[in-house]
């Protein structure tokens, strides 16, 4: 059985898009928020990313799923699998399985902005499961938790240490709204890559055949088709930067000269020096000893983690507190 909410339409995010760039680029430094990346070629892209031998998070968050889902099945007793930030790949299908297996499973919640590929998506998990209920919801998860589907015991999942794009503070706004929509018997699961030697941390978002280059430009892209920008994207080279100070990964896009672009649809017109930056991303790293604490901090019990083995990233479930 398939039902798809829809809190999102294409306005909404034609509206968002306009809201984040005006307000990215008039800033100083200029930024863009990251979830522009993820057209359909930019997802194509982080896909090849995946896959990329500099670029371990997603090998090693799902060894430690392979490893450890049943575990999670366990701890949680979750009936219903919510995902911000729809999958429909091996780590979704890993806790789904391991749900089944714990002879508990009932409902698929996937949650994303994108309501094409989130129907598409979730008609196919339906049909592998038909003895499932599959409610999936068009929504923003950092607006649109109050909105999420309730009942049940709810494994909320957010994996590929999404939250990691957030600053501190926005990390501890949107904690504390998750702990606010979930109730008893809720449970939260998070992916989270942890601090390791930065060398590492920079291969992984600066490989050597140029695909997250090209992933980094891709947002340019968005902007020249969806706002009628003429930007020149071979102008722009990719950077990516390790703050060590904040412990996070910043992907930057460095124009190669002095330039001027006109961005029809916002009516607005900026400038680039010579070498000037505009920050794409943040990627931050977790510390294990500091994880719960933050959680803590937002109303969440730690209440189990996991790693892979090579300690490179962790996965840990926690409750309302």
């Amino acid at each position: 059985m398939l039902r798809i909410d829809r809190h999102l339409t294409a306005d909404d995010l034609a509206k968002a898009l306009r809201r984040d760039v005006w307000d990215g680029l008039t800033s100083a430094p200029k930024t863009l928020p990251p979830k522009w990346f993820y057209d359909e070629r930019g997802s194509a892209l982080f896909e090849e990313i995946t896959r990329l031998r500099e670029y371990y998070p997603t090998r090693a968050e799902r060894a430690v799923l392979a490893a450890r889902a049943a575990e999670i099945a366990a701890v949680t007793g979750a009936d219903t699998l919510v995902e911000l930030g729809s999958g429909s790949g091996e780590k979704t299908r890993l806790l789904l399985d391991a749900l089944r297996g714990a002879g508990t499973l009932r409902r698929f919640v996937p949650v994303d902005v994108s309501g094409d590929f989130l129907e598409e998506a979730a008609a196919k998990v339906a049909r592998d499961h038909p003895d499932m209920a599959v409610h999936a919801v068009v929504a923003d998860f950092e607006r649109h938790l109050h909105l999420l589907p309730t009942g049940g015991r709810r494994l909320v999942a957010m994996l590929g240490s999404t939250i990691g794009n957030q600053t501190p503070a926005q990390r501890g706004s949107f904690l504390r709204d998750l702990r606010t929509a979930l109730g008893a018997g809720d449970s939260l699961l998070l992916g989270l890559d942890l601090v390791k030697d930065p060398g590492r941390l920079l291969a992984a978002y600066d490989d050597a055949r140029g695909v997250t280059a090209e992933f980094n430009r891709n947002v340019l892209r968005v902007i020249n088709r969806e706002l009628g920008a003429d930007f020149r994207v071979g102008a722009y080279t990719h950077a990516a930067v390790w703050n060590a100070e904040a412990e996070w990964i910043e992907m930057r896009l460095r124009a190669v000269e002095e330039q001027r672009v006109r961005i029809a649809g916002l009516d607005l017109t900026v400038g680039f020096a010579r070498g000037e930056e505009l920050r794409t991303e943040i990627s931050a790293k977790f510390r294990p000893e500091a994880i719960g604490t933050e959680l803590a901090g937002a109303g969440f019990a730690l209440v189990r983690s996991w790693t892979d083995p090579a300690g490179d990233f962790t996965v840990v479930v926690a409750e309302p507190g």
